[in-house]
């Protein structure tokens, strides 16, 4: 599995944000996307999404270009992947109903997470991969817990379960400890990488290169309107082939 940007340009009015930009992730891959407020990381996770049209270019996933398809097959691709937003937006019901959710919108309950959830949990359900997807969070005992009683991070953790649960082929990750405290960023650090252990690829935008370094087998640094350099994180990030990035990382380089 390969979700792919070929070559998009996306501009806001006469603003480019992004111009010929390629990028791409594949199973069990973790590619965190680094660079400075504004440069178009978020917009980069919303046309991998397929929540964004690209005014150029193509988005695709194993080779099918999404924005080719009529509006019934470009959802099933969507329902493919995974994104997690810096809010946690959860409804007001318990934790497990928020959970649940996507399987309940996408009607799945896939062979994969099925054989994967047995192994850990007995027969399988879809109530067996909402107490999984929680497990994965460290929130196994919050189930019945009203979803509005829940701390920022906690919140946060359910989010991750909520798209961790319906077992996507790719998560899109924005932003998604920028708020929270240490102990709430390293469980979904780990999360993370469960996900990767699952065989999914996760896109990680991200202000902190220390948790870049941490988690991701790929880093792609993006500055102006395009991907400065990308390669892998220890490489990117202790000899990088590009002055730019090298200047970013080290603090030198001020947008």
């Amino acid at each position: 599995m390969v979700l792919r940007a070929r070559d998009v340009a996306v501009s806001y009015g006469d603003e480019p944000v992004l111009e010929g930009l390629s990028v791409g992730v594949e199973a069990g891959d973790v590619l965190a996307v680094i660079g400075p407020s504004g440069v178009g990381k978020s917009t980069l996770l919303r046309l991998l999404a397929l929540a964004e049209t690209p005014d150029d270019g193509t988005v695709e996933l194993d080779g099918t270009d999404a924005w080719a398809l009529d509006n019934g097959d470009r959802l099933r691709l969507r329902r493919r992947i995974g994104m997690v937003f810096q809010e946690a937006n959860l409804f007001d019901a318990s934790v497990a109903r928020n959970v649940e959710y996507g399987l309940r919108v996408r009607r799945l309950w896939s062979d994969r997470l099925r054989d994967w959830a047995a192994s850990i949990v007995g027969p399988s359900t879809p109530t067996d991969a909402v107490t999984e997807a929680l497990s994965v969070v460290g929130l196994a005992d919050r189930g019945d817990q009203p979803a509005g009683s829940l701390s920022g991070g906690e919140a946060q953790r359910v989010s991750f379960a909520r798209a961790l649960a319906y077992d996507p082929d790719v998560l899109l990750l924005d932003e998604p400890t920028s708020d929270l405290d240490p102990r709430n960023t390293a469980l979904i650090e780990e999360a993370v990488s469960a996900a990767r252990d699952r065989g999914i690829g996760v896109v990680l935008a991200t202000h902190d290169m220390h948790q870049a370094e941490r988690v991701a087998d790929r880093a792609a640094v993006l500055l102006g309107d395009g991907i400065a350099e990308i390669g892998p994180t220890d490489r990117v990030f202790e000899d990088p082939n590009d002055d730019r990035t090298r200047q970013f990382i080290s603090g030198e380089l001020v947008y």
